[in-house]
Protein backbone atom coordinates (compact mmCIF):
# COMPACT_ATOMS: atom_id res chain seq x y z
CA UNK A 1 0.00 0.00 0.00
CA UNK A 2 1.09 3.03 -1.24
CA UNK A 3 2.27 5.75 1.77
CA UNK A 4 0.30 8.49 2.08
CA UNK A 5 1.68 12.07 0.70
CA UNK A 6 2.56 14.40 2.83
CA UNK A 7 0.85 17.51 3.65
CA UNK A 8 4.27 20.17 2.72
CA UNK A 9 7.17 19.67 0.25
CA UNK A 10 9.70 21.90 1.73
CA UNK A 11 11.88 23.04 -1.49
CA UNK A 12 15.60 24.02 -0.40
CA UNK A 13 18.92 25.36 -1.82
CA UNK A 14 20.83 25.52 1.12
CA UNK A 15 22.99 28.00 -0.35
CA UNK A 16 24.83 28.91 2.86
CA UNK A 17 25.23 27.36 7.01
CA UNK A 18 22.51 29.97 7.48
CA UNK A 19 19.51 29.01 5.22
CA UNK A 20 20.21 25.63 5.55
CA UNK A 21 19.72 25.49 9.38
CA UNK A 22 16.66 27.82 8.74
CA UNK A 23 15.48 25.17 6.26
CA UNK A 24 15.57 22.33 8.64
CA UNK A 25 14.40 24.68 10.91
CA UNK A 26 10.96 25.59 9.08
CA UNK A 27 10.37 21.99 8.36
CA UNK A 28 10.76 20.79 11.88
CA UNK A 29 8.26 23.65 13.09
CA UNK A 30 5.80 22.93 10.06
CA UNK A 31 5.86 18.88 11.90
CA UNK A 32 5.72 20.58 15.39
CA UNK A 33 2.29 21.52 14.50
CA UNK A 34 0.87 18.35 12.95
CA UNK A 35 1.71 18.93 9.38
CA UNK A 36 3.75 16.19 7.30
CA UNK A 37 6.85 17.47 5.61
CA UNK A 38 9.14 16.05 2.40
CA UNK A 39 12.42 18.19 2.13
CA UNK A 40 13.45 18.42 -1.42
CA UNK A 41 16.61 19.43 -1.38
CA UNK A 42 19.17 20.64 -4.25
CA UNK A 43 22.26 19.27 -3.04
CA UNK A 44 25.66 21.51 -3.54
CA UNK A 45 25.34 23.45 -6.73
CA UNK A 46 27.94 24.73 -8.78
CA UNK A 47 29.79 28.10 -8.13
CA UNK A 48 29.56 30.46 -11.11
CA UNK A 49 30.68 33.97 -12.05
CA UNK A 50 27.92 35.93 -12.73
CA UNK A 51 24.94 37.29 -10.02
CA UNK A 52 22.71 36.55 -12.91
CA UNK A 53 23.94 32.97 -13.87
CA UNK A 54 24.38 32.05 -10.20
CA UNK A 55 20.39 32.66 -9.58
CA UNK A 56 19.83 30.56 -12.66
CA UNK A 57 21.91 27.74 -11.71
CA UNK A 58 20.45 27.51 -8.06
CA UNK A 59 16.85 28.34 -9.27
CA UNK A 60 17.05 25.43 -12.01
CA UNK A 61 18.51 22.99 -9.22
CA UNK A 62 15.31 24.47 -6.93
CA UNK A 63 13.17 22.95 -10.00
CA UNK A 64 14.33 19.69 -10.49
CA UNK A 65 14.55 18.94 -6.59
CA UNK A 66 10.96 20.20 -6.31
CA UNK A 67 9.41 18.29 -9.79
CA UNK A 68 11.83 14.94 -8.33
CA UNK A 69 9.30 15.26 -4.97
CA UNK A 70 6.47 15.64 -6.93
CA UNK A 71 6.85 13.07 -9.42
CA UNK A 72 8.10 10.31 -6.13
CA UNK A 73 4.62 10.65 -4.82
CA UNK A 74 2.34 10.41 -8.14
CA UNK A 75 1.70 6.61 -7.02
CA UNK A 76 -0.13 8.57 -3.74
CA UNK A 77 -1.18 11.67 -5.53
CA UNK A 78 -4.39 13.53 -4.13
CA UNK A 79 -5.81 16.41 -5.39
CA UNK A 80 -5.09 19.31 -5.09
CA UNK A 81 -1.30 17.37 -3.83
CA UNK A 82 1.22 18.61 -1.53
CA UNK A 83 1.54 22.32 -0.93
CA UNK A 84 4.96 23.50 -1.49
CA UNK A 85 7.34 25.81 0.58
CA UNK A 86 9.89 27.89 -1.66
CA UNK A 87 12.84 28.21 1.08
CA UNK A 88 14.20 32.25 -0.83
CA UNK A 89 12.98 34.06 -4.16
CA UNK A 90 15.68 32.29 -5.96
CA UNK A 91 14.11 28.84 -5.37
CA UNK A 92 10.47 29.94 -6.79
CA UNK A 93 11.42 31.86 -9.54
CA UNK A 94 11.42 28.97 -11.83
CA UNK A 95 9.07 26.76 -9.97
CA UNK A 96 7.45 23.55 -11.41
CA UNK A 97 4.07 24.66 -9.40
CA UNK A 98 2.71 27.97 -7.21
CA UNK A 99 4.05 27.56 -3.58
CA UNK A 100 4.50 29.46 -0.67
CA UNK A 101 7.19 31.57 -0.90
CA UNK A 102 9.46 32.23 2.47
CA UNK A 103 12.12 35.20 1.96
CA UNK A 104 14.68 37.25 3.41
CA UNK A 105 14.94 39.67 0.63
CA UNK A 106 13.78 40.58 -2.77
CA UNK A 107 16.12 40.69 -6.09
CA UNK A 108 15.04 44.30 -6.53
CA UNK A 109 17.14 44.99 -3.59
CA UNK A 110 19.90 42.98 -3.92
CA UNK A 111 20.25 42.07 -7.68
CA UNK A 112 20.59 45.87 -8.72
CA UNK A 113 21.12 46.85 -12.09
CA UNK A 114 22.38 44.06 -14.57
CA UNK A 115 22.87 41.89 -11.90
CA UNK A 116 19.15 41.08 -11.81
CA UNK A 117 17.79 41.91 -15.46
CA UNK A 118 15.67 38.76 -15.26
CA UNK A 119 14.97 38.04 -11.49
CA UNK A 120 13.60 40.97 -10.79
CA UNK A 121 10.64 40.70 -13.67
CA UNK A 122 9.87 36.68 -12.60
CA UNK A 123 10.32 37.83 -9.15
CA UNK A 124 6.79 40.06 -9.81
CA UNK A 125 5.15 37.54 -11.57
CA UNK A 126 6.34 34.76 -8.51
CA UNK A 127 5.00 36.72 -5.89
CA UNK A 128 1.53 37.61 -7.39
CA UNK A 129 1.17 34.33 -7.53
CA UNK A 130 2.44 32.71 -4.67
CA UNK A 131 -0.82 31.39 -2.44
CA UNK A 132 1.00 33.03 1.29
CA UNK A 133 4.57 35.48 1.19
CA UNK A 134 6.16 34.26 4.58
CA UNK A 135 8.44 36.76 4.85
CA UNK A 136 11.17 36.61 7.65
CA UNK A 137 10.93 40.51 8.78
CA UNK A 138 7.70 43.00 8.61
CA UNK A 139 9.73 45.37 6.08
CA UNK A 140 10.90 42.14 4.08
CA UNK A 141 9.03 43.77 0.77
CA UNK A 142 9.02 47.32 1.77
CA UNK A 143 11.25 48.23 -1.59
CA UNK A 144 7.96 46.94 -4.08
CA UNK A 145 5.86 50.01 -4.96
CA UNK A 146 2.25 49.69 -2.28
CA UNK A 147 0.22 48.89 -5.69
CA UNK A 148 2.12 45.89 -6.33
CA UNK A 149 3.53 44.49 -2.34
CA UNK A 150 1.64 41.16 -1.78
CA UNK A 151 0.24 40.55 1.95
CA UNK A 152 2.48 38.56 3.66
CA UNK A 153 2.23 36.60 7.06
CA UNK A 154 5.80 37.43 8.87
CA UNK A 155 7.42 34.26 9.24
CA UNK A 156 10.80 34.92 11.35
CA UNK A 157 13.81 32.14 11.69
CA UNK A 158 13.24 30.81 15.17
CA UNK A 159 15.61 32.31 17.76
CA UNK A 160 15.77 30.78 21.05
CA UNK A 161 18.27 31.11 23.87
CA UNK A 162 21.16 28.64 23.35
CA UNK A 163 21.90 27.47 27.62
CA UNK A 164 21.34 28.79 30.86
CA UNK A 165 21.79 32.67 31.33
CA UNK A 166 24.34 33.95 34.32
CA UNK A 167 27.40 32.06 32.92
CA UNK A 168 30.91 33.86 33.16
CA UNK A 169 31.10 36.68 30.42
CA UNK A 170 35.09 35.96 29.98
CA UNK A 171 35.40 37.56 26.13
CA UNK A 172 34.94 40.86 25.65
CA UNK A 173 33.79 40.86 22.32
CA UNK A 174 32.96 38.44 19.08
CA UNK A 175 32.26 39.06 15.43
CA UNK A 176 31.62 36.99 13.21
CA UNK A 177 33.20 37.29 9.62
CA UNK A 178 32.53 34.33 7.57
CA UNK A 179 32.63 36.69 4.56
CA UNK A 180 34.86 39.13 5.95
CA UNK A 181 33.73 41.66 2.61
CA UNK A 182 29.81 41.37 3.48
CA UNK A 183 30.84 41.48 7.23
CA UNK A 184 33.07 44.27 6.61
CA UNK A 185 36.18 42.84 8.45
CA UNK A 186 38.16 45.69 7.95
CA UNK A 187 36.14 47.62 9.64
CA UNK A 188 35.40 45.57 12.63
CA UNK A 189 39.61 45.71 13.04
CA UNK A 190 40.03 49.17 12.15
CA UNK A 191 37.23 50.12 15.33
CA UNK A 192 38.65 47.34 17.82
CA UNK A 193 41.93 48.95 17.17
CA UNK A 194 40.81 52.44 18.19
CA UNK A 195 38.19 50.95 20.81
CA UNK A 196 40.43 48.23 22.55
CA UNK A 197 42.19 48.55 25.84
CA UNK A 198 44.79 46.61 27.32
CA UNK A 199 44.41 42.93 27.67
CA UNK A 200 40.63 43.43 25.76
CA UNK A 201 40.28 40.83 22.95
CA UNK A 202 37.64 40.45 19.82
CA UNK A 203 37.80 37.01 18.70
CA UNK A 204 36.73 36.36 14.98
CA UNK A 205 34.61 33.22 13.99
CA UNK A 206 33.81 32.18 10.98
CA UNK A 207 37.21 32.68 9.26
CA UNK A 208 40.96 31.16 9.51
CA UNK A 209 43.56 33.53 9.48
CA UNK A 210 47.07 33.49 10.64
CA UNK A 211 49.26 36.45 11.84
CA UNK A 212 48.93 38.02 15.27
CA UNK A 213 47.26 41.07 15.37
CA UNK A 214 47.19 42.68 19.21
CA UNK A 215 43.92 41.84 21.07
CA UNK A 216 42.60 39.54 18.03
CA UNK A 217 42.23 35.88 18.25
CA UNK A 218 40.14 34.74 14.77
CA UNK A 219 38.17 31.23 16.00
CA UNK A 220 38.39 29.76 12.52
CA UNK A 221 34.93 27.71 11.17
CA UNK A 222 32.20 26.80 14.04
CA UNK A 223 29.73 23.99 14.31
CA UNK A 224 26.47 25.88 15.48
CA UNK A 225 26.73 24.97 18.87
CA UNK A 226 30.21 25.79 19.50
CA UNK A 227 29.35 29.56 18.06
CA UNK A 228 26.41 29.80 20.36
CA UNK A 229 28.96 28.65 23.18
CA UNK A 230 31.07 31.72 22.03
CA UNK A 231 28.37 34.03 22.60
CA UNK A 232 27.10 33.10 25.69
CA UNK A 233 30.74 33.68 27.01
CA UNK A 234 30.86 37.06 25.35
CA UNK A 235 29.70 40.54 26.66
CA UNK A 236 29.45 42.68 23.30
CA UNK A 237 28.86 41.16 19.58
CA UNK A 238 29.82 42.91 16.99
CA UNK A 239 28.40 43.85 13.53
CA UNK A 240 29.12 46.18 10.27
CA UNK A 241 27.22 44.08 7.59
CA UNK A 242 27.40 46.09 3.97
CA UNK A 243 23.82 45.04 3.91
CA UNK A 244 21.77 42.36 5.85
CA UNK A 245 18.39 40.72 4.55
CA UNK A 246 17.63 39.15 8.04
CA UNK A 247 20.91 38.42 10.07
CA UNK A 248 20.57 35.46 12.59
CA UNK A 249 23.89 35.67 14.08
CA UNK A 250 23.03 39.34 15.60
CA UNK A 251 19.63 37.56 16.90
CA UNK A 252 21.23 34.90 18.14
CA UNK A 253 23.47 37.04 20.26
CA UNK A 254 20.68 39.23 21.82
CA UNK A 255 19.48 35.53 22.73
CA UNK A 256 22.34 34.52 24.87
CA UNK A 257 23.07 37.62 26.36
CA UNK A 258 25.08 40.04 24.29
CA UNK A 259 25.26 43.45 23.76
CA UNK A 260 24.91 44.14 20.47
CA UNK A 261 27.10 47.07 19.35
CA UNK A 262 26.11 47.70 15.23
CA UNK A 263 27.23 49.97 12.54
CA UNK A 264 22.93 50.88 10.37
CA UNK A 265 23.07 48.56 7.25
CA UNK A 266 20.64 48.37 4.44
CA UNK A 267 18.15 45.41 4.15
CA UNK A 268 15.60 43.83 6.61
CA UNK A 269 18.15 43.26 9.19
CA UNK A 270 15.36 43.22 12.08
CA UNK A 271 18.48 43.03 15.01
CA UNK A 272 19.28 46.45 14.06
CA UNK A 273 15.54 47.81 15.49
CA UNK A 274 15.92 45.42 18.28
CA UNK A 275 19.63 47.41 19.31
CA UNK A 276 18.33 50.92 18.62
CA UNK A 277 15.35 49.61 21.21
CA UNK A 278 17.57 47.97 23.50
CA UNK A 279 20.07 51.38 23.42
CA UNK A 280 20.59 53.84 20.43
CA UNK A 281 24.13 54.53 21.70
CA UNK A 282 25.27 51.41 21.07
CA UNK A 283 23.84 51.92 16.76
CA UNK A 284 26.49 54.11 15.09
CA UNK A 285 28.50 54.62 11.54
CA UNK A 286 31.07 54.83 14.60
CA UNK A 287 31.21 51.11 15.69
CA UNK A 288 34.75 52.17 17.84
CA UNK A 289 32.38 54.21 19.92
CA UNK A 290 29.47 51.83 19.92
CA UNK A 291 31.69 48.97 21.17
CA UNK A 292 33.36 50.69 23.71
CA UNK A 293 29.82 52.42 25.06
CA UNK A 294 28.69 48.52 24.98
CA UNK A 295 32.22 47.62 27.52
CA UNK A 296 31.53 50.51 29.18
CA UNK A 297 27.83 50.88 30.38
CA UNK A 298 26.59 49.12 33.13
CA UNK A 299 22.91 48.64 32.12
CA UNK A 300 21.61 45.32 34.12
CA UNK A 301 18.61 44.70 32.34
CA UNK A 302 19.64 45.10 28.89
CA UNK A 303 19.45 40.62 28.56
CA UNK A 304 16.16 40.83 29.84
CA UNK A 305 14.84 43.64 27.82
CA UNK A 306 16.31 41.69 24.76
CA UNK A 307 14.26 38.56 25.90
CA UNK A 308 11.33 40.12 26.30
CA UNK A 309 12.06 42.00 22.17
CA UNK A 310 12.82 38.29 20.99
CA UNK A 311 9.51 36.63 22.24
CA UNK A 312 8.28 36.71 18.69
CA UNK A 313 11.30 34.83 17.24
CA UNK A 314 10.76 31.99 19.55
CA UNK A 315 10.08 29.09 18.49
CA UNK A 316 7.00 28.67 19.54
CA UNK A 317 5.45 32.06 18.40
CA UNK A 318 6.85 31.11 15.13
CA UNK A 319 4.93 27.75 15.16
CA UNK A 320 1.71 29.59 16.67
CA UNK A 321 2.39 31.77 13.47
CA UNK A 322 2.52 28.75 10.88
CA UNK A 323 -0.45 27.08 12.54
CA UNK A 324 -2.66 29.80 12.23
CA UNK A 325 -2.01 32.18 9.15
CA UNK A 326 0.30 29.94 6.77
CA UNK A 327 -1.28 26.27 7.03
CA UNK A 328 -4.49 27.65 6.80
CA UNK A 329 -4.23 29.17 3.81
CA UNK A 330 -2.12 26.25 1.74
CA UNK A 331 -3.84 23.40 3.03
CA UNK A 332 -7.69 23.52 2.38
CA UNK A 333 -9.58 22.69 5.62
CA UNK A 334 -6.28 22.43 8.01
CA UNK A 335 -7.65 23.17 10.91
CA UNK A 336 -10.82 22.27 10.79
CA UNK A 337 -12.21 19.43 13.21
Amino acid sequence: MPAAAPDVIVVSIGATAGWQGADRGLAAALEAVGATVVMAQTGPVPEVRTFMLTDLVQAAAARRAAQRALDDLRVARRAPGPAIVYCSVTAALLWPRPGAIWLDALARENRPGHHGLWQRRVEIRRLAASPVIMAMAPSALDSLPAARRPPAVVVPVSVDPSGLAGGTRDIDVVAYVGDPVKRRLDVILEAWGRARREGETLVLAGLERSGALAGVRFAGPLAPDAFRALLRRARVYAAAPLREDFGITPLQALADGCRLATTPAPGAYPALALARQLDPHLVSADLATAIRTALDTSDPGYPQRAASLLAPYRTEAVQARLAEDVLPRLLPGWGVA
